[in-house]
């Protein structure tokens, strides 16, 4: 990764791009609602509508999880950002329902464009963990924004993805901040930059088979839990809205708790624990008959879903500097999302809200086995910046850290990590070390 991509200026970029790419899918229960409203169409068409263009999202994350260094950060950002631009921009400006479909599936690849540059440029970062914490905290403060603004401008479809445009626009600017394909690298970094086949193979796939069916479980629920508050609990729409803009806003509490809590806990423990909550809050708001239990279930659900989302990113991004791993992961994340909304209506009308519940909350607690197996066993590079993962631990981290350390002896902070060699000795050589005792003998006092 180019030093151009540790600056603060190159972080504000991805940061930028980040929120961007993830805008999207962050607005996607009002895009489908005003699809079904403005269009006349269907729930489930409309629905549609927004699995496809999540779709295209995640299959551009594939695409470009093993091309991203030949086009080049720059690049591939830029094209990403066009894509929006014209996408969901040409969506907005059109009533036909071909044309619309057509420009949300542009917008949804350029997204997933934008996402992907995005989080191979936070693996890179020497603490991918607060950069990912960042990205998500600027991206539900964006869409908050504009929850409580698209209602003051009109009705119809265009509002929400005119927005998503609009934000591609802005960001296009401090593109210029990323480097491009062809970015001279000096000898140092040439030689240390990583390459070579993907690391940790099994751990990675394991962890994006879970967070696809992790994404998958969140998007079911999320998808009918307007309904559940209004058929089940029996609340009116304006309650159910306020109910949500509350757990928004939790959801902000949430990221805020998570770039506080940093390293301390490591990554196994929020992911797993977080992860058991959050299906303990997935059975609550499935089986809720009354406004107290749907409002504490979305509630604590969205305070402790970004949390653990932010840790499973870092654990991605620790995985690779290169960051295959983390587009990879955040594109099976996508793909759970856009599955999400049909597995929980298929679920809800086979075995009612409380049976989808309960299979969604089974669901969570399997994939949370496997995703703390791999926190635990195969994380990559460590939460702390500049650490450095020896034999020797600590120590190895707290001299690599010190300011007066020799550079050309001592790994510097971010550095990728060398093979340790080692190198046998023949045992006619070994001398025994004199003991302390005989050293001070009481007679060789004088």
């Amino acid at each position: 990764m180019s030093s151009r991509t540790r600056g603060p200026g190159a972080l504000a970029a991805l940061v930028s791009l980040f929120t961007a790419g993830y805008l999207a899918p962050y607005l996607l229960p009002t895009v489908v609602g005003r699809l079904s409203a403005g269009l006349g169409l269907t729930p489930a068409q409309a629905g549609l509508v927004g699995s496809v263009l999540l779709l295209g999202s995640s299959s551009a994350g594939f695409t470009l999880a093993a091309r991203g260094d030949r086009i080049g950060p720059r690049t591939a950002a830029r094209a990403g950002l066009l894509a929006m631009a014209v996408g969901y921009g040409s969506a907005a400006a059109t009533g036909t329902v071909p044309l619309v479909v057509a420009g949300a599936v542009l917008g949804g690849l350029g997204s997933g464009t934008a996402t992907a540059v995005a989080a191979a440029g936070i693996a890179g970062r020497p603490d991918p963990h607060r950069a990912s914490t960042l990205g998500l905290l600027t991206v539900s403060a964006t869409a908050g924004a504009l929850y409580l603004t698209l209602p003051h401008l009109g009705g119809g479809h265009a509002a929400p993805l005119l927005a998503i445009a609009c934000a591609a626009a802005l960001v296009w600017p401090l593109t210029g901040r990323l480097p491009g394909a062809t970015h001279a690298r000096d000898g140092a970094e040439r030689r240390h930059a990583p390459t070579g086949p993907l690391p940790y193979r099994r751990a990675g796939a394991v962890l994006a088979g879970g967070i696809l069916f992790w994404s998958l479980a969140q998007n079911a629920l999320w998808g009918v839990s307007g309904r559940i508050g209004i058929t089940q609990a029996g609340l009116s729409e304006v309650t159910v809205g306020a109910v949500f803009a509350a757990a928004l806003g939790a959801g902000l509490a949430g990221v805020t708790a998570a770039g506080a809590l940093g390293s301390r806990l490591g990554r196994a423990v929020p992911i797993g624990v977080g992860t058991v909550l959050i299906a303990g809050c997935v059975l609550m708001s499935s089986a809720a008959g009354s406004l107290a239990s749907f409002a504490t279930g979305e509630i604590l659900w969205n305070a402790v879903y970004p949390v653990v989302l932010s840790y499973l990113l870092g654990l991605a991004a620790s995985l690779d500097p290169r960051g295959r791993w983390a587009v990879l992961v955040g594109s099976a994340s996508s793909l759970g999302v856009a599955c999400g909304p049909v597995v929980g209506s298929l679920l809800s009308e086979s075995a009612g809200y409380p049976g989808m519940g309960a299979v969604l909350c089974a669901l969570l607690v399997l994939v949370a086995l496997p995703m703390t197996a791999v926190a635990r066993h195969a994380s990559g590079r460590p939460l702390v910046p500049g650490s450095v993962r020896r034999r020797g631990g600590a120590p190895a981290a707290v001299l690599a850290g010190t300011a007066s350390a020799t550079p050309s002896l001592v790994p510097q902070m971010g550095a990728p990590e060398q093979e340790v060699t080692p190198i046998p000795v023949p045992a006619a050589r070994r001398r025994p070390a004199k003991s302390a005792y005989r050293l001070a003998r009481p007679s060789d006092r004088g």
